[in-house]
């Protein structure tokens, strides 16, 4: 094996182990109401490996016929949160933890808006006062 080939080896075994599925979606925190939190994150990465072999024209190489070696790599991760996956009882609701823009917004309070909107439909057929939102 060629030493870059074993510098890349070692690289992504150590980025295989700092980033797993858990990394990803967090383990599961079951609150005292029953309800199940999943946190959700974004994982970015990226890695660089180099080398050459190093030698003179002039001198033969050693009696392994290589060259001497240098070489490096590096990685680097990015973890962000993004968003919390909320499940209680039948309802599932996603907490964006940054809502950048108004579509992300209305997406979330989707849910939310229909619920009221049945609730006053209900209360209309049975006669009730509408409630106020």
């Amino acid at each position: 094996m060629h030493p870059i080939e074993n510098i890349m080896q070692v690289t992504m075994n150590e980025i295989k182990q700092m980033v797993d599925v858990n990394t990803i979606v967090g383990d599961p925190i079951i609150t005292p109401d029953g309800s199940t939190i999943l946190p959700v994150s974004k994982v970015s990465f990226g890695f660089v490996t180099g080398g050459g072999e190093y030698g003179s024209k002039m001198l033969p190489p050693p009696d392994d016929s290589r060259l001497p070696f240098g070489g490096g790599g590096g990685a680097g991760i990015t973890i962000s949160p993004i968003a919390f996956l909320i499940v209680k009882s039948e309802d599932v609701k996603m907490l964006t933890v940054d809502h950048q823009n108004t579509y992300e917004t209305l997406m979330d309070k989707i849910p939310q808006i229909l619920t009221q909107v049945k609730r006053i439909f209900e209360q209309n057929r049975q006669g009730q006062k509408e409630p106020e939102i």
